[in-house]
């Protein structure tokens, strides 16, 4: 859990930092450092997408998670929850959009590469150098997300705390979920893989949300981090090549 207790402290460090000196921070300022933000959202979920033995798997993945998800509506809920946040914590006649930067701070914070495999290295070995990279990065996005979409963004620090610090604590438990090759690191593991591809995808979607380029409900895909592993998972008990016989890498 120490990695992310010092991801969770960097983000409650940021946020602060954000609301104190977000009113002296020029707007075009902001505006470029949160499509840098973006920017970089985007190489990161790339680089994890790109990553797959088969594209076909994390696309399946995304459809089946995602049908999921819109039917139990995840979009609504948790904004839902950062509504009901608002009500008790936003300050009165605030301009800024407390439910927004929850929800987006939450999924930025939650979802990728780093917190899924860096959660799971902590928990099992206990090397959080992943999350110690992961805690400067989501501290830089602290600053700027509070100083520019305000005070719902700490509240996004709890997630890390439940999501994150969750995976840490159950890491024994997914480790049989998720290993089919002995010997290869957690990295390798093709089910951590495909997951992992599928977390780099949704990322590119909360991308396009962070630069306003169109709005995905991002909350309603996280079913497919759950199907991906479950697919590779099956295409193992049938014994299919994860390239499904196509001659894949």
């Amino acid at each position: 859990m120490i990695g992310t207790l010092i991801n969770f402290t960097t983000v409650m460090i940021g946020s602060v930092l954000g609301l104190l000196i977000g009113g002296r921070l020029p707007e075009r300022i902001k505006t470029i450092v949160i499509s840098g933000i973006g920017l970089i959202t985007i190489a990161i979920g790339t680089a994890s997408a790109i990553k797959t033995e088969n594209a076909l798997i994390p696309l399946l993945a995304l459809v089946i998670g995602s049908v999921i998800g819109e039917i139990i509506d995840i979009d609504k809920w948790i904004n839902r929850l950062g509504d009901w946040l608002k009500k008790r914590f936003d300050r009165p006649n605030s301009q800024q959009n407390f439910t927004f930067a929850f929800v987006l701070a939450s999924l930025q914070f939650c979802v990728g590469p780093l917190t899924i495999l860096g959660s799971i290295n902590d928990g099992l070995s206990g090397d959080f150098s992943l999350l110690a990279i992961k805690a400067v990065l989501d501290g830089v996005s602290s600053i700027i997300f509070a100083s520019t979409f305000g005070i719902g963004t700490i509240f996004a620090g709890a997630t890390i705390l439940v999501i994150q610090g969750g995976i840490t604590l159950l890491a024994g438990l997914l480790k049989p979920l998720l290993i089919s090759v002995p010997h290869a690191s957690m990295s390798a593991q093709p089910r951590v893989i495909e997951l992992a591809a599928v977390g780099g995808v949704i990322l590119i979607g909360l991308a396009m949300n962070i630069l306003e380029i169109r709005r995905i409900k991002v909350a309603n895909m996280l079913p497919a981090l759950l199907i991906a592993p479950l697919i590779v998972g099956l295409l193992n008990t049938l014994g299919i090549a994860l390239d499904f016989g196509l001659g894949g890498r």
